[in-house]
């Protein structure tokens, strides 16, 4: 609330008796003015300046003597953390978080620009693992979202360019985002960093798969683990983002499978070991039941409908109704739950699946057996009954203090 707005609605809000003079005193108070913008211009001129000289520095780069390179190298990695002791030290600590993370940018570029100086070949992660562990770190020591968010993305890279390039997996890389990474959430939770992490570790996860030529429904063991990992968290909100990545790849994975389920002509990829691959998903649902069952979750134990190995059907036909069936029965779970809990976001998005999912299956089966009009007709029938019917188990549920809770 700014002191403009107060100086514009206060003194109606005085004459209609709202607050008295003395509430409108303690609101300014309250709400001081913010310092102006304009105390961000020299830094901004500063960046400016700055930016220009790095550009002609590369400009010039191979022509430059070794010693002064190396100056420059470290005369920037200085310059960019004394910057950032600097104004924490003064109260901004956005622009020292900042000048934090232009450090460790300049941190990675000095280690790439130091191979290319002195013509070291890598063949294996060494020098983005340096990068990574400085990056883990900077998030402990200035405790910060920008630099774990960041850091996220340079584990992330990391990882696909020892995957990718050198054909190995770096498992340290794994453990560093994962342990180290996934402790500092999970001591200072915080919704957007958890999803950002959370699909992190999917990519690692999906990375390994690759690597060792599993079949692609291995991908799935480490990332209900994520999953199961929010069922421990006990804050709620944090959580529930947390464990939305994991349940946004289940959900395209079976849709892919009713979708073009009916080629087989991938299906092969799809079965993995029974007892194996079984055993290990049970084993990771025990310990998402047990947490839930300790935060008193239960409720949200439908999720693992998603998981439901309908795979293992034939491929063609019988795999996309499979497929369908796990999508209509995850639906309306979450249908279900948004009514019982009185949670207008859950049924949103319970409808939406729900009707995304009956697309599909109409489109997949019933187009090229109905009239169009049929088609449509018993489409549209099938939405209503479903309306009616929540809506009068839901006047069957008694009324909730409970505020409405969030999606998953």
């Amino acid at each position: 609330m700014s002191q403009h707005f107060l100086d514009t609605e206060g003194p109606g809000w005085v004459e209609r008796g709202i607050i008295s003079p003395a509430q409108l005193q303690q609101l300014r108070a309250l709400y001081p003015e913010q310092p102006r913008a304009i105390g961000l211009l020299p830094i901004l001129g500063s960046v400016l300046v700055g930016l220009s000289a790095l550009s002609v520095v590369a400009a010039n780069w191979q022509d430059l003597p070794e010693v002064l390179r190396l100056g420059l190298l470290i005369g920037a990695l200085v310059g960019a953390y004394a910057g950032s002791e600097y104004f924490l030290a003064g109260g901004h600590r956005g622009l020292g978080v900042g000048l934090a993370s232009l450090g460790l940018l300049l941190f990675g570029a000095s280690i790439v620009l130091t191979s290319q100086l002195y013509q070291l070949v890598g063949y294996d992660v060494t020098g983005l693992l340096a990068w990574v562990v400085a990056g883990v770190a900077l998030t402990y020591v200035y405790q910060s979202r920008t630099l774990l968010l960041l850091t996220v993305f340079i584990g992330a890279m990391a990882q696909g360019y020892s995957v990718g390039s050198l054909s190995t997996y770096s498992y340290a890389t794994a453990l560093l985002t994962a342990g180290g990474l996934g402790y500092y959430w999970w001591r200072r939770p915080d919704g957007f960093c958890g999803a950002v992490l959370a699909t992190g570790l999917l990519w690692q996860s999906a990375l390994l798969i690759e690597h060792l030529h599993l079949k692609i429904t291995w991908f799935f063991v480490p990332t209900m683990l994520v999953y199961a990992v929010g069922d421990w968290q006990p804050d709620r909100p944090a959580a529930r983002t947390w464990q939305a990545p994991p349940l946004v790849a289940a959900f395209l994975f079976m849709l892919g499978l009713a979708m073009f389920g009916e080629a087989g002509s991938y299906t092969d990829r799809l079965r993995p070991q029974f007892v194996g691959f079984l055993g290990a998903l049970l084993l990771v649902l025990l310990i998402s039941v047990a947490g839930k069952r300790a935060r008193g979750r239960l409720g949200s134990t439908t999720d693992w409908l998603l998981l439901l190995p309908g795979y293992y059907f034939p491929g063609g036909l019988p795999l996309a109704v499979a497929a369908l069936v796990v999508l209509y029965a995850y639906s309306g779970s979450v249908l279900y739950r948004g009514f019982r809990e009185q949670a207008p976001e859950r049924v949103n998005l319970g409808t939406v699946l729900f009707v995304l999912t009956t697309m599909v299956a109409y489109f997949k089966l019933t187009w090229d057996f109905l009239n169009k009009s049929l088609f449509f007709l018993l489409g549209g029938l099938l939405l209503l009954g479903l309306s009616w019917y929540l809506r009068r188990q839901a006047r069957t549920l008694p009324p909730t203090d409970q505020p409405p809770t969030s999606l998953p």
